[in-house]
């Protein structure tokens, strides 16, 4: 069973709104390009993917995603993360492959963790999560195959998935990932990022072009 990359986008504009007090709103559609186009560069370099699914009906989000190679779907797309990533698990399902989802977000992504976190996935069924650095959010899921847990994503989504994943008869195998864990969405993030160890991301160089 091959391991599909899924990444649902929100439509740029009004994006990173809780950024607002840091960033105009063309530097927050800026910066979500950017560190879309950071994931899926990381999601390209990867050696265990089968492929690579994006979910989106922005524009600009469709042309990165053809640029690295990925297939575009729109099914779920206007509902929310969780409908966009159930919208992938289906397609995903119906191919037989399992499915790795993570957001557009997290710009310090390496290839390396994404095949460290492909390869820590047990046989199916399983389920392989990666916390957010404050382990409130779910910032990547490994489902084998796609609908083995219920997903459903928020600000507090990671221990309610664990349980999700027990309920459903399954141990979850909990992997740790710096740079998958820091996603962006707060001030803090954003400061966080920048006192992060200097990694020459696309993200950290629009940054210093915005002077943050």
């Amino acid at each position: 069973m091959q391991v599909w990359a899924a990444v649902p986008v929100k439509e740029f504009t009004g994006a990173k709104q809780r950024l607002a007090a840091m960033l105009s709103p063309d530097q927050r559609e800026l910066l979500a390009a950017t560190m879309l186009e950071d994931v899926l560069a990381a999601l390209a370099g990867a050696r265990q993917l089968g492929g690579i699914l994006v979910n989106t009906v922005e524009p600009r989000a469709v042309a990165l995603a053809e640029r690295y190679g990925a297939r575009v779907v729109t099914d779920g797309a206007r509902d929310g993360h969780t409908g966009a990533v159930n919208g992938m698990a289906r397609a995903l399902a119906a191919e037989g492959h399992a499915m790795l989802t993570l957001p557009g977000d997290v710009p310090r992504v390496t290839c390396t963790e994404v095949d460290a976190v492909v390869s820590w996935c047990p046989p199916a069924p399983s389920f392989t999560i990666v916390p957010a650095h404050d382990e409130l959010g779910s910032n990547a899921v490994l489902c084998s195959p796609p609908g083995a847990v219920p997903l459903r994503f928020g600000d507090d989504s990671y221990f309610p998935h664990l349980a999700a994943a027990r309920r459903s008869g399954i141990e979850p195998t909990i992997v740790r990932q710096p740079g998958i864990a820091m996603d962006i969405d707060h001030p803090a993030d954003l400061r966080m990022l920048l006192r992060a160890p200097r990694m020459p991301t696309r993200t950290l160089a629009l940054l210093e072009r915005f002077g943050i």
